[in-house]
């Protein structure tokens, strides 16, 4: 019999099927689940035990100290050049928690900083989501098709986001995904990569409280309704931009923009700045980056180093793209 202060380790090799098994039991609730895109450990409570399902390499049976909230440690960036063009072979996806599709944007996540997953659920309605919270210095969620119904503390009734629109889920903040449409992606940018999910038994949403300034962690919730949000000329002329809101809300930790094409783009102009993460929403643009040049086409991501050098050019002229930038 384990303490309320430790976990009892149970080494399995596939994880799902071995938390299926245990929530089986009449009693039996889910705590926390580690990482969101491809979970190999999970929490669980029963009578005031605990039990840690762990299908790391390695794992060993036993016990360890119980950690009820861990500190966001944040591992110190690697940077790297990283292409990842679109790919919708079943190797291409894995499955991820509560049983949606994640597709990796920056293998490597350089060096464990930042996750970037492009994320579908296939099937139209309930998803099997709970209250839960992640352990995070920011996460965003930018829908790219089709519709999810959400809910977000202290934020109101649950609402739907459509494509384009975004939301910042500043750290600590409880919310739950209720339903969608068929094929629904969304693009999820977290930092750090790997990041604990816990689940909030105690608390329903939406809550009676609707507090849309409420401080979380430093940062407050933006969700950013794309229908209803204007286009502004960006730097690069040839292309307009519509801002998500993020950088405000986020305290400056994030910062978010859609990028289209307004007229052809001249002499590709030479930028640099902080770490970006560009998604194609759709069309194609070619990106010069130091001395490469990379074509990029719907549903590539590219992720260039902070202080690069880079352009954009050659844009055709559906051209839409999701940029996401961070401070590194």
């Amino acid at each position: 019999m384990t303490s309320p202060t430790h976990e009892r380790v149970r080494p399995c090799t596939d994880l799902q099927a071995a938390l299926d098994e245990e929530l089986q039991v009449p009693g039996t609730r889910l705590h926390s689940i580690f990482p969101a895109d491809a979970p190999r450990i999970a929490t669980i409570e029963r009578d005031g035990e605990w039990t840690r399902l762990d299908a790391s390499p390695g794992a060993v049976a036993g016990e360890v100290a119980r950690t009820a909230e861990p500190d966001v440690l944040v591992p110190g960036i690697q940077p790297d050049l990283v292409h990842v063009p679109f790919e919708d072979g079943p190797d291409a996806w894995t499955r991820g928690r509560a049983g949606m599709k994640y597709r990796d944007l920056i293998p490597g996540r350089l060096g464990g900083h930042v996750i970037a997953s492009h994320i579908r659920i296939e099937e139209g309605g309930p998803v099997p989501d709970a209250v839960h919270h992640h352990a995070v210095r920011y996460q965003l969620i930018v829908c790219v098709r089709g519709w999810v119904r959400v809910v977000y503390e202290d934020q109101g009734e649950p609402f739907e986001m459509r494509a384009g629109d975004a939301v910042l889920q500043p750290p600590g903040i409880r919310h739950r995904v209720l339903e969608s449409s068929p094929g629904l992606e969304v693009v999820e940018v977290a930092c750090p990569a790997e990041h604990r999910t816990t689940i909030d038994h105690a608390l329903t949403l939406p809550t009676p409280i609707i507090d849309p300034t409420r401080d979380f962690g430093g940062q407050r919730f933006a969700r950013h309704v794309a229908a209803a949000s204007a286009w502004s000329p960006a730097e690069v002329t040839g292309l307009e931009q519509r801002d998500l809101g993020l950088g405000a809300a986020s305290n400056g930790a994030v910062r978010g923009r859609v990028l289209r094409v307004l007229e052809p783009l001249g002499n590709p102009t030479d930028r640099i700045g902080d770490l970006r993460i560009l998604f194609v929403l759709q069309g194609s643009v070619r990106v010069r980056v130091s001395d490469r040049t990379i074509d990029l086409t719907d549903g590539d991501a590219l992720t260039i180093p902070s202080r690069t050098t880079y352009a954009w050019s050659d844009a055709s002229p559906d051209m839409e793209a999701l940029e996401i930038s961070a401070a590194s």
